[in-house]
């Protein structure tokens, strides 16, 4: 294949996680590419996750109506569900980014800790806004650092960012000065608890994306049928759309959840949407499928691994503030450890760690799966040893599947 960019010939885009261009799949100039196989959309490798994720709710309903708990599936729990999913989720949707791009970065909780200790420690002199913003913008010089590294010097981005993570984790000490801060202003912290408390009503909302989704993949499905391919991709796509309807209708129309989970919906959505159909998603892609073909093709592989780099950093930077906000306080330890969470959500949900292939949606799912296993060990009185035990387990057999799947086949997802 010649890739060649030189006047004569113009650059070809590329269209898949290997870094393959734009060409068609079924023979004809301009003719449909073929629907994925329903046995395939269905399968372990593409559906696991959320598989895994609803069989575990399952259980866990089963055995609190058993000993006659409150119902798992109530409302007030599955919203604080994902209120204790949101901020690790939103790093790792960032993460995944990172990953598609064929990087890592272990620093996110450190810098996370680094965000909060520096709004914590400004916001009494400045205020939280100007305090929060500081706090983002270190974390993002942070994520500039790594890069650099690890883009310019050439240094594999595991020992870079290993390396980061202990760096950054003794800035938090120092900053802190080993101890806990709080915040005192009271102006502070009541824009603190403006930000991240509270609880916003979704039902409305939910009801009209609903209704849109339903819309959306009846239309889909009627042009395919019209044209003779296949509509697996649509009945998803109205079936989503149901459920999301359900909710407010379970819920009532007073359904609220808290604002890190709007937060984190929100940028989840906004990321799907660029991976997915955007000029930008797919040359992160292809910058992680195949970042010769990439750069051959006209694609500045570079900046764009840099770009992931400070956007991971960014997010956690954001995800500091609002573990600083709803504490009113930091503590040099604060969110140690929570990397490894986030990088098992991305791997739960099928992110590979080799590059050009992650859906941010089933890294939710994963982060959700976590969470939901951790509040499983509770309600079964499990020490801490054997959470441990069940989480790696979990997370190997999780990787082990993608990791034989994807040697059969490779794809991409959003």
């Amino acid at each position: 294949m010649n890739l060649s960019t030189s006047k004569d010939q113009p650059i070809q885009s590329f269209d898949d996680a290997g870094g393959q261009p734009a060409v068609n799949r079924t023979g004809g100039a301009g003719a449909q590419p073929p629907s994925v196989p329903l046995r395939r959309l269905l399968g372990v490798r593409e559906m696991g996750v959320y598989y895994a994720l609803i069989f575990l709710v399952l259980i866990l309903s089963a055995i609190t109506a058993y000993t006659g708990q409150a119902n798992y599936l109530s409302v007030n729990n599955i919203t604080n569900v994902l209120y204790q999913s949101s901020l690790v989720a939103m790093i790792a949707v960032a993460m995944t980014v990172i990953l598609i791009t064929g990087n890592f970065d272990l620093s996110v909780a450190s810098v996370a800790a680094l965000s909060a200790a520096v709004m914590v420690t400004a916001a009494d002199a400045v205020g939280f806004w100007p305090a929060a913003f500081l706090g983002v913008f270190v974390a993002m010089l942070v994520g500039v650092l790594n890069g650099a590294i690890v883009q310019y010097l050439g240094i594999n981005a595991f020992i870079v960012t290993l390396g980061t993570l202990t760096a950054i984790r003794g800035v938090v000490q120092i900053v802190t000065d080993g101890r806990s801060l709080t915040v005192s202003d009271s102006d502070a912290l009541s824009a603190m608890q403006t930000f991240e408390a509270g609880r916003v009503h979704i039902a409305l909302t939910l009801l009209v994306l609903g209704v849109a989704l339903v819309a959306r993949g009846l239309l889909v499905a009627s042009r395919a049928r019209r044209a003779g391919r296949g509509m697996t991709s649509s009945v998803f796509t109205i079936v989503g759309g149901l459920c999301l309807i359900a909710m407010p209708a379970l819920g009532g129309s007073e359904l609220t959840v808290q604002k890190p989970v709007v937060y984190m919906a929100a940028f989840t959505a906004v990321v799907w949407f660029v991976l997915t159909f955007t000029t930008t998603g797919r040359r992160i892609y292809a910058v992680g499928g195949n970042p010769e073909a990439a750069r051959l093709s006209g694609i500045n592989v570079k900046r764009y691994k840099m770009a992931a780099f400070i956007l991971c950093s960014g997010v956690a930077g954001v995800g500091g503030v609002l573990f600083g906000s709803r504490l009113g306080a930091i503590n040099p330890t604060a969110m140690q450890g929570q990397e490894l969470a986030v990088i098992a959500s991305a791997i739960l949900g099928g992110t590979s760690l080799y590059g050009g292939s992650g859906s941010v949606i089933k890294t939710l799912a994963g982060t959700l799966l976590l969470v939901t296993l951790a509040n499983g060990f509770n309600i079964l009185n499990l020490g801490a040893n054997y959470q441990g035990l069940i989480e790696g387990t979990v997370i190997i057999i999780a990787a082990a599947i993608y990791t034989v799947g994807g040697s059969r086949r490779g794809g991409k997802s959003h």
